[in-house]
């Protein structure tokens, strides 16, 4: 992952550095002269460990105020010293990032002759996931040399690595649904002989017959409620319909949901939260078909039986996970696109507009009205 922060604030440079002239001729460091300084938009970057992220990497943009007739040559270092001011500035409680978690291969910006601005230094961030996530990190870089002068308030910039939520934004589809965008072209949702489907879901209510997940009515469905059942109770509905009392889920609370199926055996397993339910087994033993117009995510039979809440994650394998890669860490919030047996990924993370993006095949859903779109934190912190 490479994050830029970039940005110019020179153009008022000049301006400034005459008023200084006039109003601030007692300080020495911003009488003007020609002189370099960070041209980031921000005197802070931000690196937020999210998952297992393990590297990352961020750009210092360096300037100065007209051009020279010969090269300038800029470097920057560590600054372990400015810790205390970064705090002190920035009402923070950060500690110094370890060496072990930063370099800074080339650290050395040349602003050309005749240019004002310089080449980027690159600071290289590892180890991030050996981070503890409790603490705030921070790793002030500083010019430490320049063949002209140094701005002083800006020669300095903070790279701050803290905790991030895995997932920002998720859908809210009461009263909604979404279908295939081209059924015919998702070939590899089609033929499943084995599945695993997951999804990460806030229900706000139910109270009425049947709420749906994903999937085709009369088909392979699953749904929550069903005649006879209790409305927070998810059912597999195919040709020989499948439940337990323990597959129950409650409103209000983020739930991730994986049920797998095996045509070989029948067998039927549900996990809620990475906690295994009971394994039941259907008589039925076809294909899983969801390459189908008749495949959607909070629809079946009619448009009201939708899901009342958020959804986001879904997902669709061609294999049965085990109870250990459900239970991987942050699983529940996000995996490689690339995984194997991958074959739909709807991260439902857009924050606007009707269609969600399929990360793992290009299988993209469009929704039948705009979902509402909410900013949530995940995994909640407990």
């Amino acid at each position: 992952m490479k994050i830029k922060i970039r940005n110019a604030f020179a153009s008022t440079l000049l301006a400034a550095c005459c008023v200084a002239l006039t109003t601030a001729c007692g300080e020495d460091d911003e009488v003007y002269t020609n002189k370099v300084y960070v041209n980031n938009p921000s005197k802070v970057g931000t690196i937020l460990l999210k998952g297992t992220l393990d590297n990352a990497s961020m750009d210092i943009e360096t300037k100065m105020g007209m051009p020279e007739e010969a090269d300038v040559r800029v470097t920057y270092q560590a600054s372990p010293d400015l810790v205390e001011h970064y705090n002190g500035a920035y009402y923070d409680h950060a500690v110094l990032m370890p060496a072990e978690c930063y370099e800074i291969a080339d650290p050395v910006a040349t602003i050309n002759q005749g240019s004002v601005r310089g080449n980027d230094v690159t600071v290289n961030f590892k180890n991030l996931s050996t981070l503890d996530k409790s603490l705030v990190y921070v790793l002030p870089v500083s010019i430490c040399q320049s063949d002209v002068s140094v701005l002083q308030s800006a020669k300095a910039i903070y790279f701050v690595a803290k905790e991030g939520a895995l997932i920002n934004t998720a859908a809210n589809i009461t009263s909604n649904y979404l279908a295939l965008d081209n059924p015919s072209g998702a070939a590899a949702l089609g033929g499943l002989e084995q599945l695993t489907a997951e999804a990460l879901v806030r229900v706000s209510k139910f109270g009425k017959l049947i709420s749906t997940i994903m999937g085709i009515e009369g088909s392979f469905l699953i749904r929550i409620g069903d005649s006879g059942l209790p409305d927070n109770q998810i059912q597999l509905a195919c040709s020989n319909n499948v439940t337990d009392p323990g597959w129950t889920i409650n409103t209000g609370e983020w739930t991730h949901i994986a049920l797998t199926y095996d045509k070989s055996t029948g067998e039927v397993n549900v996990y809620l939260n990475g906690k295994k339910m009971a394994s039941k087994t259907t008589s039925f033993r076809g294909n899983v078909n969801w390459n189908s117009p008749e495949f959607y995510i909070g629809k079946s039979y009619d448009d009201q039986r939708w899901l009342e809440g958020e959804i986001s994650e879904c997902r669709v394998w061609n294999r049965v996970l085990t109870s250990e890669e459900i239970n991987a860490p942050y699983h529940f919030y996000a995996v490689d696109p690339a995984s194997e047996g991958l074959v739909a990924y709807w991260k439902f993370d857009e924050g606007a507009g009707k269609t969600i993006k399929d990360h793992a095949n290009g299988y993209g859903i469009t929704a039948h009205a705009d979902p509402v779109w909410k900013t949530v934190s995940l995994p909640e912190k407990k």
